[in-house]
Parts: structure tokens; C-alpha cells; sequence
């Protein structure tokens, strides 16, 4: 059965945004990128909130900027490819080469994906998506990339719902940059 993950960077006080939505503390120096791209390489389908997929529309046409490395052309081929499910109460359309708005909920969903046939991950990519999708207990894998960075506020990488999971570590690395990637599946 295929795995659902989250994977998200994260400040060292757990937030994936600051105060103000603020990302640009978590841009990933070369080593951080290519294990991006490596993730990116074992996801199946990649199911985002709404403000995640406006952000990561960015690399559908993003080959056409020619300042791109060879690192971020890669990647944005291996996004485009990739199958995205857009959960959205506003949208009702969406852009974007493999990508179609939630025909159901988001357990419906990851129901019928981890019944069809297919490799690779379910990546589930937003906090808002993610915390509804942890109080369901629909995550396997929590993958949090967190930054050697205190934010003080703003979007909870975990949700706040009082809910206990037990984890048990799987991996856990530490980049040149500071950067620790852990690795924790769930327990049930």
C-alpha cells in the first residue's frame, strides 16, 4: 500500500511560515535541493492546499526562465510530470500541466489513490491540508526538514489538536548547512 507523507521545511521553533507567511528563511542551499529533488523522484501524486499550489505554479513555466540551473530545470520537469490533487473551497478550476482540483474528501481521496496501482509516495504538502489530514490519521510519514532558525509565530508545521502520535525515528541527517532532515513514520 502506498505511504502517505508529509514533508515540509520547518523552523527549529515549528513553523513552516512566519508572522507575516514568509518562506525565504527556508530557500535550500544545493544539498537541500537535490534531496528535494531525490523526494520528489519517489512521490506518486503530490496533494497540496490551496496556497501551496498558488506558490508551486511557479515551476510550470519556470524552464522558461533562463537563469534556472540545471538542478531547478530538473526539478521543475519531474513537478510537471508529477499527478497533483489541489484541495480547494474557493477554486474551481486549476492550472497546471497533471493537476485537477478534489473530486472528493480528503479521506475519499487517499483512499482511492492508495487503491489504484501506481509507485511511489502520497506527499501531502501544505500545513492546513496536513493537519486536517493528521486528525484523520491518514499520515505514515512525517518528513520535516527543519531549519536552524527561530521564527517565534506564524503556520504550525504539526497541528494543534491535542492528538497524540506515536513516531518512531527512521532518519535523520544533518546538512553543511545546518539544516536537520528528520524522518519519522508512525506507529499505530
Amino acid at each position: 500500500m502506498r505511504r502517505v507523507t508529509y514533508s515540509m521545511n520547518t523552523s527549529l521553533d515549528g513553523f513552516i511560515a512566519d508572522a507575516d507567511g514568509t518562506i525565504d528563511w527556508s530557500d535550500p542551499d544545493e544539498d537541500v535541493f537535490r534531496h528535494f529533488t531525490d523526494e520528489l523522484r519517489q512521490t506518486g501524486v503530490h496533494l497540496l492546499g490551496r496556497r501551496l499550489y498558488e506558490t508551486m505554479l511557479y515551476w510550470e513555466t519556470a524552464e522558461q526562465n533562463e537563469s534556472l540551473d540545471a538542478a531547478e530545470r530538473e526539478w521543475a520537469a519531474l513537478w510537471k510530470a508529477l499527478p497533483k490533487v489541489v484541495f480547494s473551497r474557493t477554486l474551481t478550476t486549476v492550472r497546471g500541466t497533471n493537476t485537477r482540483l478534489a473530486s472528493g474528501t480528503l479521506a475519499e481521496e487517499i483512499e482511492h489513490l492508495r487503491a489504484e496501482p501506481g509507485n511511489g509516495d502520497i506527499a501531502i504538502g501544505g500545513a492546513t491540508l496536513a493537519a486536517a489530514a493528521a486528525a484523520s490519521d491518514l499520515i505514515d510519514e512525517y518528513r520535516a526538514m527543519v531549519h536552524p532558525v527561530l521564527l517565534g509565530g506564524g503556520a504550525p508545521y504539526f497541528p494543534r489538536d491535542e492528538h497524540r502520535v506515536k513516531l518512531e525515528l527512521v532518519e535523520a541527517h544533518t546538512f553543511a548547512s545546518g539544516v536537520v532532515r528528520l524522518r519519522h513514520r508512525v506507529t499505530r
